[in-house]
């Protein structure tokens, strides 16, 4: 079986709703994807940051998760640290409310094809998330999950096929993004609770 690791990339937060603390917005989704990346089989989980994020990984993560500090929030400098695994999947450290499944769609076409991206749904561009078969093909070019497009992602490719566009999912990156939250579905607890706590709907 393929050894595997899904590290949740912990970027800037550029926005927090009203009247909440942009660190502590910033820590509560990334809590909650940490926690949900937890609960997958078959993969390991590490988290990544720049050095002065250090603090705010370590206050975060699981006993044993591996914390990798990368010089810049990307996902390429994040696959260039790993070694030893087969395969390997970045995400962005807002979508507190990521179901896992999606996880699992962004990893799955890695048995046949070199790269997968899931695009970040809405008006804004950018990526949730981005897979790759270890070592990463020297055509993949460099990736901001804030503003690549799966476009980008096969500018140098081979094949249109190389990558695969898999399903995406809703970051936190505006008040239009607020808004999709689903108060009946599971988990996001510390994002739902700081929300609570702010006096908003959660």
């Amino acid at each position: 079986m393929a050894r595997r690791v899904v590290v949740a990339l912990l970027g800037p937060v550029n926005w927090s709703p009203p009247g909440v603390d942009r660190a502590e917005w910033r820590a509560a989704l990334a809590e909650d994807v940490i926690d949900l990346l937890a609960t997958l089989n078959e993969v390991e989980v590490a988290v990544a940051v720049t050095p002065t994020d250090r603090a705010l990984a370590d206050a975060l993560v699981w006993p044993g998760t591996a914390v990798y500090e990368v010089a810049e929030p990307s996902p390429n400098a994040v696959f260039a640290l790993l070694d030893g695994y087969d395969q390997a999947a970045v995400l962005a450290g807002d979508v507190p409310n990521l179901p896992a499944l999606t996880v699992g769609k962004l990893l799955r076409p890695l048995t046949t094809r070199p790269v997968a991206v899931a695009p970040a749904e809405g008006a804004d561009p950018g990526l949730l998330g981005v897979a790759v078969r270890l070592p990463v093909p020297g055509w993949l070019p460099p990736l901001d999950l804030d503003t690549a497009t799966p476009v980008d992602a096969r500018a140098g490719a081979p094949r249109p096929g190389d990558v695969v566009v898999t399903a995406g999912w809703r970051r936190l990156r505006g008040p239009a993004d607020l808004a999709t939250l689903d108060e009946a579905f599971e988990g996001w607890e510390a994002t739902r609770a700081l929300l609570s706590g702010s006096g908003r709907p959660a």
